[in-house]
């Protein structure tokens, strides 16, 4: 397994991490924290937000770094150099080109009645 191929899984695991993350945020503040009936549980609903927040913004430097870290690493192993197009249309041409044959037009046979 590629080093290359372990950035991808890494990337997707943090993307998903990420996704769920801001899907639990409510974007007017309620989100998780709503849900709480209790200023004690987890923490209290201020540090419950406080948490998604820096768990969001951590998720996505992560996902940065690792992005820049994979462009870095890859090879461009995964391009087709044996291309079939590339080497049809570099076939020799013909060196010498053919002269067209001269015909003489046949001489009309005589009408006969």
């Amino acid at each position: 397994m590629s080093t290359f191929s372990i950035f991808l899984v890494l990337i997707t695991i943090v993307c998903f991490l990420l996704i769920v993350v801001i899907m639990v945020q409510n974007p007017k503040g309620g989100g998780l924290s709503s849900t709480i009936s209790g200023t004690q549980m987890l923490g209290g609903v201020q540090k419950t937000t406080d948490f998604l927040d820096k768990s969001t913004w951590t998720l996505a430097t992560i996902l940065i770094v690792l992005i820049l870290l994979s462009s870095l690493s890859f090879t461009g192993s995964l391009n087709d150099t044996g291309s079939k197009i590339i080497e049809k249309s570099e076939t020799p041409a013909a060196t010498t080109p053919a002269a067209p044959a001269q015909q003489t037009p046949a001489p009309a046979a005589p009408a006969t009645k």
